[in-house]
């Protein structure tokens, strides 16, 4: 049986706590880039290199991310979930109060190296416990709640640090004390709530034997079927996917205020439309994908079609209304739509055996993308004076994903 307390089953407390881990990861991710502007003049930048290094403090968070993400796994078998959760997001929250109390931009790097090296293992802790100690029949249920997160994370911070520093006039480092309070919070949260995992429960406990029996047998089995073109091409597409979504919920603020001359809470009520429409957008299409099966490819290719012309749409139309349908229609057809049926398609497409490799190296070229789109956009709006440039770029490779799925994916057009 599974533990239970007087109000909530323990799989339904994990689920909450779990969601609020990410929603607090994406209030300290969204909280600078809402506040570049503020930022770039408190601390004295160069303006013809100011986009480019502050771009790079988003890179410094993602590139220790992504390196950690193996060896957190690794850790998480050894030594369990809640031992690799705890001390990571200790980690964490030094970031924030270093930040605050620094005007020198390469501390903010070393801050941002440390928030994502504390936040690298969250991943496989996140769904590790899901794994061992939700019930099957519970788990899709649990798993759209907990990703439900980023979206609510990023909505939350959009709206909230706008409201803060570019309305209220608070100094854009207030986003920064309020990150480290939720930090510290959910920290206790952790300690009181994450179990051990749950060995009590046949379901989950079954198939966490039948799990590691399976990795096991596969260990040594040979990488080649990682890097056929049906897979490369499923890298490439995830890879262009996320691209676009990161130089958005990194740098549209700022395109929001600088070219489209929106101002104050308007410009987080704004860019938070993309989070908000992805939430009910996720668990519409992922039901759908699973009730037509054989038709996920198709439903793929749709959706990573209409989400490259949202997001030529939203730098075509300058129009207030016509921007902001945009922006929600983007939202709702782009990465958060899109992924859980990535994500399900190349559990079918992948060599059965080492599963584990294959999402690792899936997941590496999505997070890739989060290491080179803020800078590399940086770069462009500091060259070109205009974002336009960095808007047709994710367009651009978007296109090429597109055809490189339909191309090298053929025979998984026609499962």
């Amino acid at each position: 049986m599974e533990p239970k307390t007087k109000r909530f089953p323990y799989w339904i407390q994990l689920t909450i706590v779990l969601c609020l881990g990410w929603i607090v990861m994406w209030v300290y991710r969204q909280s600078l880039p809402t506040v570049f502007p503020e930022m770039a003049l408190s601390l004295q930048l160069n303006p013809n290199t100011a986009n480019a290094q502050l771009g790079l403090i988003v890179t410094c968070f993602f590139a220790a991310y992504t390196i950690m993400q193996f060896p957190s796994g690794v850790l998480v078998d050894k030594y369990g979930q809640k031992k690799i959760l705890i001390p990571g997001f200790l980690l964490f929250l030094i970031a924030p109060f270093i930040i605050v109390s620094t005007t020198s931009i390469n501390m903010i790097y070393l801050a941002s190296i440390f928030a994502g090296a504390g936040c690298g293992s969250y991943y496989s802790v996140a769904y590790s416990l899901v794994k061992d100690n939700i019930a099957l029949k519970n788990r899709s249920l649990a798993t759209a709640i907990i990703n439900s997160g980023t979206g609510l994370g990023m909505a939350v911070t959009l709206i909230g640090a706008s409201y803060i520093v570019k309305t209220a006039g608070y100094p854009w480092q207030t986003t920064m004390y309020i990150s480290g309070a939720f930090i510290f919070v959910l920290i206790i949260a952790f300690v009181l709530i994450i179990k051990h995992k749950n060995t009590d429960d046949n379901e989950t406990h079954n198939e966490s034997s039948q799990a590691q029996a399976a990795t096991q047998q596969g260990s040594s089995s040979s990488f080649s079927g990682l890097f056929s073109a049906k897979m490369i091409s499923m890298y490439i597409i995830y890879f262009a996917t996320c691209y676009g979504y990161y130089m958005i919920v990194t740098w549209l603020p700022t395109f929001l205020q600088t070219e489209r001359g929106f101002k104050g809470a308007a410009i987080g009520f704004s860019a938070a439309l993309v989070a908000i429409s992805s939430i009910p957008a996720a668990l519409i299409f992922s039901r759908l994908a699973d009730k037509y099966d054989s038709k996920k490819a198709q439903f793929i290719i749709g959706l990573e079609i209409a989400a490259t012309i949202m997001l030529f749409c939203i730098v075509l139309f300058k129009n207030e209304t016509l921007l902001l349908v945009s922006l929600v229609l983007y939202g709702f057809l782009g990465k958060l739509a899109v992924e859980p049926i990535l994500i399900s398609y190349l559990g079918e497409i992948a060599p059965k055996q080492g599963y584990g490799k294959t999402l690792g190296l899936f997941n590496t070229f999505g997070i890739g993308s989060a290491i080179v789109a803020p800078p590399l956009t940086g770069f462009i709006i500091d060259t070109t004076h205009s974002q336009l440039l960095a808007f047709y770029v994710a367009v651009g490779i978007l296109i090429f994903s597109i055809i490189a799925f339909i191309l090298f994916g053929r025979k998984i057009v026609n499962h």
